[in-house]
């Protein structure tokens, strides 16, 4: 099973508007929490192939949302869930807690720097070399 995750996050106005441009950002701002009562309410959700539902994880006995497919192209959640929004994240780091389940796995965050390049970063344990690709922007 393959699982993706993107998280897209900018710190400029965006089309469609943005999801925390006014909300007070100091220490954390929480995402994504599968712990409360609607833990992917930012969230698009694409399954094909497999689920999105949140279990018990027994090693830390509380809950925890499992994203499973048979490919990373057709079972991933994406935020916001309108994709002419941002989140307008200003916040200086990206903390995720991922457990490993020996299985494959990506994730991908696309954010606009303060020149408004729009840059993404992604990270799995299927490839095994490390790669930055510098894109001309148009």
């Amino acid at each position: 099973r393959v699982v993706r995750v993107e998280v897209l996050a900018a710190s400029r106005r965006g089309a469609g508007g943005t999801m925390f441009r006014n909300t007070f950002q100091s220490g954390f701002l929480s995402i994504l929490y599968s712990i409360g009562s609607k833990p992917l309410q930012i969230w698009n959700q694409e399954v094909r192939n497999g689920h999105i539902k949140r279990i018990t994880d027994q090693d830390i006995q509380s809950s925890v949302l499992e994203i499973a497919g048979t490919n990373v192209s057709t079972t991933y959640i994406t935020a916001p869930a309108n994709p002419r929004q941002t989140l307008a994240i200003k916040l200086p780091f990206l903390v995720m807690i991922i457990k490993n389940l020996k299985k494959y796995f990506t994730f991908e965050v696309q954010v606009k720097d303060d020149k408004g390049v729009r840059r993404r970063f992604r990270a799995s344990n299927y490839q095994s070399t490390t790669r930055v690709r510098l894109r001309n922007p148009s």
